[in-house]
């Protein structure tokens, strides 16, 4: 009885690698294109319908305004890799390996601290004091609504409802989970991913910095050509 020739194993497809979160401002975003349909619309028709130096002081302009609103509000970006963590801010792009973190802190601004010392502030997840009071406000009517639904589950409880289900509980079952505001929420998700992949030999490296030249060129010259246009005028 004779046995089959073995077969060599077909290469095995590469394990595709998680993509990148990322992180913006909504709210920034939203006022950016609103800005930049104010300025594109009075723009535009002084370019048009201007005369004399009005459609060149318009261009001038519309040069250095645009890109300048563009990186305030649409360009900033946090992207969270399993490996590193990239930051793009207005005018540079840090990637910084997990390793190379020291913290991240919250204040009234979002920054990550590398292990050198230096501090990079994460635009695109700013803080809202707003939004912290009005996750403490939804807070503190939850555990009210739980205390309250603690004390209606007694003995007093109409027939019917099921045991432990008071006011404080909803019917879906929902979990009672700390309220908080959307970027706390960002960097506290930032934190357990530096916790869990700092020590990795994946993420370990040293940081880059890139200026972003390709926004503050276009901003120069558009700054350049308006100070011509009105020292000449």
């Amino acid at each position: 009885m004779t046995t089959p020739d073995h077969q060599p194993s077909e290469p095995q497809p590469p394990v595709p690698t998680a993509k990148d979160r990322i992180h913006r401002s909504p709210a920034a975003i939203a006022g950016g294109v609103v800005m930049l349909a104010i300025i594109l619309w009075l723009g535009f028709d002084a370019l048009f319908n201007g005369h004399g130096r009005t459609p060149w002081l318009a261009l001038a302009a519309l040069i250095l305004v645009v890109p300048l609103v563009v990186t305030f509000t649409l360009r900033p970006a946090v992207y969270v890799g399993e490996d590193r963590l990239r930051v793009r801010n207005p005018f540079r792009v840090i990637t910084l390996p997990w390793g190379e973190i020291a913290a991240l802190r919250s204040g009234y601004s979002n920054e990550v601290v590398a292990k050198s010392g230096t501090k990079y502030q994460l635009w695109a997840v700013p803080v809202s004091l707003r939004a912290r009071k009005r996750a403490a406000r939804r807070q503190a009517r939850a555990e009210a609504a739980a205390h309250d639904g603690g004390r209606s589950g007694g003995p007093g409880t109409r027939a019917g409802a099921g045991p432990g289900l008071g006011r404080g509980a909803r019917g879906g079952g929902e979990p009672s989970v700390p309220a908080r505001a959307e970027a706390d929420q960002i960097m506290e998700d930032l934190r357990e991913t530096l916790e869990r992949r700092g020590q990795e030999p994946s993420a370990q490296g040293e940081i880059a910095v890139r200026w972003a030249y390709e926004i503050a060129a276009p901003a120069v010259a558009g700054a350049v050509l308006l100070v011509i246009l009105l020292a000449v005028g």
